[in-house]
């Protein structure tokens, strides 16, 4: 059977990008749907601006701390439009390159709304019909409103980056990373942030000590946290503002809520379910290994499945299915031990198991510090960092490392590289220090502080 293409890629996301560039080096006819800007959620309205926003932030602490090592700083005002200007500025340039990196891949790009019309056939808003031996679906995923009365009133992240001009005092709903980095963020900036979650603790899923350390640094910040609380009822308040009513009794106005509660795979009106292919109770695309889902010729990357919702991760995805269908290569995507950050005031930075998992898993020896940083300590802050790993009694395998301070991204790339060799606390341990720095205590915490 003849088709019009090899591979036909729903979605612009860096995974989709990354995917129908691969498969056409490979020699294959690849065309891409886009029906928003190229970039997806990682370039327009996530990953990106959000990290040019932790920038900003962080500038007028910089200027306190400056302040207290001699220098005569101030940090003024800051000017929302003016950044707002610029980041959009910056978002168009990299929509731009990716545009000229599928162009000379010789991927054609579709620039509208594309739907599956069978196993080989897509749909586009324009009514034409496309085939494809292959269909690749990287549409990723968006923000939800919880099911409550008027919440349209309030704003989802991807609405962060639109705003006009700041609010002077926010709301936040809800205790993932999103929400706590958004509260970090808007706090430098600042605007007064209220946060309410309706969990015990903050950034579940991620080590304890770790989250309870930020969640402590957000308080010492101003960040007004409520934990065990959630929105009751909500509506139009004075001068334009949103009146709320907590599940715990408060109630206050506020001139912005922002929802952080939650995602969904973005699979709603893509005609899946109609030729057959599965999706799970969330919505996302029920794949193999290989990123293949039900139907043969329909693979699935990226946060649409539900799997690992990390650009990188989808990149991951995109080149083992172009290394499994074009280059005769069988390659699972690998979600082991993937290194993450939380952008937070401290930054959290983790890869592998927590200490809860590791204990469920097997006996093994917790080695972990927590100080005040040269940098804070000289100037009398009380800022703290937490270094932590989470090590197999019996093989001595690093299982899990878990950072939380200043720049602790960019500590975890690194460390993830020697968690994901495998490599052992004795290896660790025979790696000189360097100092004076923070990382140094990742290879000079000689005895544990508990095991089990």
């Amino acid at each position: 059977m003849s088709f019009d293409y090899d591979l036909f890629v729903i979605g612009g996301g860096s995974g989709g990008v990354r995917a129908a560039r691969m498969a056409a080096a490979t020699g294959a006819r690849v065309a891409l749907a886009e029906e928003d800007r190229m970039g997806g959620t990682c370039v327009i309205r996530g990953c990106v601006p959000k990290k040019m926003m932790v920038f900003a932030s962080g500038y007028g602490h910089a200027a306190d701390e400056a302040r207290d090592y001699g220098w005569s700083a101030k940090a003024g005002t800051f000017h929302w439009p003016q950044f707002r200007t610029r980041l959009r500025g910056e978002l168009d340039r990299l929509e731009q390159i990716y545009r000229s990196m599928l162009d000379t891949s010789g991927v054609e790009i579709v620039d509208q709304r594309a739907t599956l019309a069978g196993p080989h056939e897509v749909a586009l808003a324009d009514g034409t019909r496309r085939s494809a031996a292959h269909i690749l679906i990287a549409t990723g995923g968006h923000p939800v409103r919880p099911d409550i009365e008027n919440a349209d009133l309030g704003m989802v992240s991807d609405d962060i980056f639109l705003m006009d001009e700041l609010p002077k005092s926010v709301l936040i709903v809800g205790g993932g990373y999103i929400a706590c980095e958004f509260a970090c963020i808007l706090n430098g900036l600042g605007v007064k942030v209220t946060q309410y979650y309706r969990g015990a603790q903050i950034l579940r899923g991620f080590d304890d000590e770790a989250r309870g350390l930020i969640s402590e640094a957000m308080l010492d910040q101003g960040i007004g946290l409520h934990l065990g609380t959630n929105i009751l009822r909500m509506g139009p308040g004075d001068a334009g503002g949103i009146r709320v009513e907590s599940t715990t009794g408060g109630e206050g106005t506020f001139d912005r809520v922002l929802f952080a509660t939650g995602r969904r795979p973005s699979t709603e009106g893509l005609g899946l379910e109609e030729i057959g292919v599965t999706l799970g109770r969330n919505g996302e695309i029920v794949v193999d290994g290989y990123s293949q889902s039900s139907v043969p010729s329909v693979y699935a990357i990226g946060d649409v499945t539900g799997r690992v919702a990390l650009t990188p991760v989808a990149i991951r995805e995109g080149m083992a299915f172009v290394r499994t269908v074009f280059e005769g290569v069988k390659t699972p995507a690998d979600h082991d031990r993937i290194p993450s950050a939380v952008f937070t005031r401290p930054e959290l930075g983790t890869v592998g198991l927590t200490e809860g998992q590791a204990r469920d898993r097997e006996e093994v020896e917790v080695y972990c510090t927590s100080f005040r940083p040269m940098q804070q300590a000289f100037i009398g802050r009380k800022d703290r960092v937490l270094m932590k790993l989470i090590v197999s009694r019996r093989t001595r395998v690093v299982l899990g490392c878990h950072i939380v301070a200043q720049n602790a991204g960019e500590m975890i790339q690194l460390a993830g590289i020697a968690v994901k060799a495998g490599l052992t606390k004795d290896q660790f341990d025979a790696t000189c220090a360097v100092h004076p720095t923070m990382a140094e205590e990742l290879v000079t915490m000689r005895e544990p502080v508990r095991s089990g």
